[in-house]
């Protein structure tokens, strides 16, 4: 009877050992998956997003390639990027110009003519922090419009027709024109008159900005 009832413990304790090996193999093998699963989505996250990406431009006095400084002003190029893909800038055009010095559009308020008093107003209905960076103010940088206050940028921005050195580290340049500097021109030999406060800046011919598309930059050659 003793023999049988310690052959009886010896069954359930090896039956216990073997269900308990059982739990914890299954438990390992959850643990493995779990690590590389969690592996996958660290990979993922860690995923190089493409930031290699330019913007075209086109106007009706042609087309400008615009490449993108987000090493300097991320949050700026972010935001420009954001608008052209929502189709904001269609439609708009440039009402300030001044040869030799810059070009300025991305006001949404010129999609109107009737709004022509208030050109140069207008935003996408909030405001950007500023990025002032060490990028030179030279022909062909895109830089943020902006009023008084620091922090003021939306949407407006300027392309240089020239040397604005004087704006560096007050104004936010986040790209430069890659191609397209013969319609730059073009557009800042736009005839002007007397504006607002009767700087000659107000086109007397409208230079509309058609599309800003935003596409992957060509491969270097």
């Amino acid at each position: 009877m003793e023999h049988l009832r310690a052959m009886k413990h010896f069954l359930m304790t090896c039956a216990v050992a073997i269900s308990f090996g059982l739990v914890a193999s299954c438990i390992a093998a959850d643990d493995k998956k779990a690590d590389a699963k969690e592996t996958q989505e660290t990979k993922k996250e860690n995923k190089p997003v493409t930031t290699n990406e330019v913007a075209v431009i086109k106007t009706t006095a042609g087309e400008m390639t615009v490449e993108f400084w987000p090493d300097v002003a991320p949050k700026t190029v972010e935001n420009f990027k954001t608008l052209a893909k929502k189709g904001f800038y269609d439609g708009t055009a440039f009402h300030r110009i001044i040869k030799g010095f810059m070009i300025q559009g991305g006001d949404p308020l010129t999609k109107d003519k009737a709004n022509e008093g208030r050109f140069g107003t207008g935003d996408p209905g909030y405001k950007i922090k500023a990025e002032f960076n060490e990028r030179s103010h030279q022909k062909g940088v895109l830089s943020m419009a902006r009023s008084a206050d620091p922090d003021s940028a939306g949407s407006q921005f300027f392309i240089c027709d020239g040397d604005a050195s004087f704006l560096d580290r007050k104004y936010t340049a986040f790209g430069k024109v890659s191609k397209g500097l013969d319609v730059l021109e073009k557009i800042a030999n736009t005839p002007v008159a007397p504006g607002g406060g009767g700087e000659r800046s107000k086109p007397l011919q409208r230079v509309e900005v058609e599309s800003v598309k935003i596409v992957p930059a060509e491969p270097a050659k």
